[in-house]
């Protein structure tokens, strides 16, 4: 389930999900590796910074191509 409210610039780790292509226990070793850092929401449902994101989804798609 998302959250109705949403910080503007925030992320639900839904969002992250389906930006990275990736499923969410992905998203959560992301966060156990440092690679993503949690800016609010809640334990259960947390936000993540969309220019972190953006960032690292830009990070692969290099990383991928090269």
């Amino acid at each position: 389930m998302e959250s109705q409210i949403l910080r503007p610039g925030h992320l639900t780790a839904h969002q992250v999900a389906r930006t990275l292509g990736v499923g969410l226990p992905a998203v959560r070793q992301l966060v156990r590796r440092g690679q993503l850092a949690r800016s609010g929401g809640t334990e259960r449902q947390p936000w993540y910074p969309a220019a972190d994101v953006a960032a690292l989804a830009a990070k692969r798609a290099a990383r991928q191509s090269a």
